[in-house]
């Protein structure tokens, strides 16, 4: 099969997240034709998570070629780029405070940005409780879409991004995410000027960060009067269930962790026994470095789908600058093959030189160093 022009290919993108989203916007602000498909039931089935920096040089490029780059600004905490590191008893060993009209990597809640694409798309743009199973078809298309509720579509190309579990890889590689070692876990705390004044004092306006070598938090402020704490260890993958636990006994989690953490001050420790609700394990995964594939013609992949990092504050914002350079290839070739072709040869070399500079970079939570705040990417999940 010859490979159709893009603006008369069937284009399907499986993932309704930032990247999926990007890329139908731009693709559509181009004239071209696209369909989403997300497992989820709905825009509003599951919490998108908590808050991240989008940077001047990946994540607002993005933005700015999707038009929205003013409405992210009018939404975005610049303030929020305020950095905290401080040790065990709570002291406060380096501060990096913004400049007031500092806007190179202001934080956003995820579900304001999700929402900001997602209403910046055509109507009908994206179909819910659409959860793919597999891919069928010659490599030359064209494909077939098989979901879960027994339906299936055909399309010239398929774009996966459907973030770490993604269902749209094995038909381009055969990896798989490993665990890293480091684990996460999630508390909550809303309304904390009036019902968490000490932690909202502790973490201030941006994220603090304290380790000591075994063991870390680091907490986000969040739009809306709310924290998010990651309590960071080193421990199995299974290790809520190995403790005689299930992530819903609240109260013997917080006993686990309190023990573990029994070094630490009481201020310090508010953080991880206040919260309110319970707890999200989060473990950590991350590609093989490097992970690349042999071209495909009709099918290819964007941010964690196609290069699961490390959560250190760059995955947003590379599958955003994946989503819009692989939109622009496609405005301008002639061929979805030669769009594909264009848009790997600079995503893989960038993605494989980024993992590697990112692997192991979980352990660096774990660290007491002082870090630096000099630039780069910003340490956070």
């Amino acid at each position: 099969m010859n490979s159709p022009a893009p603006t008369r290919a069937r284009i399907s993108i499986v993932g309704a997240g930032p990247g999926g989203l990007t890329c139908a916007r731009i693709l559509q602000r181009r004239g071209i034709a696209v369909t989403v498909y997300d497992r989820d039931p709905g825009p509003d089935a599951r919490n998108q998570g908590g808050t991240l920096d989008l940077h001047a040089d990946n994540g607002q490029l993005a933005l700015r070629e999707a038009g929205l780059l003013d409405e992210f600004f009018a939404l975005a905490r610049p303030e929020g780029q305020e950095m905290r590191q401080m040790d065990p008893s709570g002291t406060i060993t380096a501060h990096q405070v913004p400049e007031a009209d500092e806007l190179f990597k202001p934080e956003i809640d995820r579900g304001q940005l999700r929402d900001l694409l997602l209403d910046s798309v055509q109507p009908g743009t994206v179909h819910w409780g659409r959860a793919l199973d597999t891919i069928s078809g010659p490599a030359d298309g064209p494909r077939r879409l098989h979901f879960t509720d027994g339906t299936s579509i055909e399309t010239d190309l398929v774009i996966g991004a459907d973030g770490a579990s993604s269902r749209v890889r094995p038909a381009v590689s055969p990896a798989v995410p490993g665990y890293t070692g480091v684990s996460f876990l999630e508390a909550w705390f809303t309304d904390v000027e009036n019902r968490h004044p000490d932690i909202a004092e502790l973490v201030g306006q941006g994220g603090a960060h304290a380790a000591d070598g075994e063991r870390g938090l680091f907490a986000q402020r969040n739009s809306g009067n709310h924290i998010r704490v990651y309590v960071i260890r080193r421990v199995p993958v299974d290790w809520i269930g190995a403790s005689g636990l299930t992530v819903e006994d609240t109260d013997g989690i917080r006993a686990l962790l309190l023990g573990e953490y029994a070094s630490w001050s009481p201020r310090m420790r508010r953080m991880i026994a206040e919260n309110d609700g319970p707890y999200v394990d989060r473990p950590i995964f991350a590609l093989p470095v490097p992970h690349v594939w042999e071209h495909n013609p009709t099918v290819t992949l964007l941010g964690d789908a196609a290069h699961l990092m490390p959560p250190l504050g760059v995955g947003v914002n590379l599958a955003m600058l994946d989503a819009c350079e692989l939109a622009l290839a496609l405005a301008d070739a002639a061929t979805v093959d030669d769009a594909i072709r264009a848009y790997e040869k600079t995503m893989l070399p960038r993605s494989t030189e980024t993992a590697r500079a990112l692997e192991g970079g979980a352990e660096h939570l774990l660290s007491a160093d002082v870090p630096d705040f000099g630039g780069g990417d910003d340490t956070q999940p």
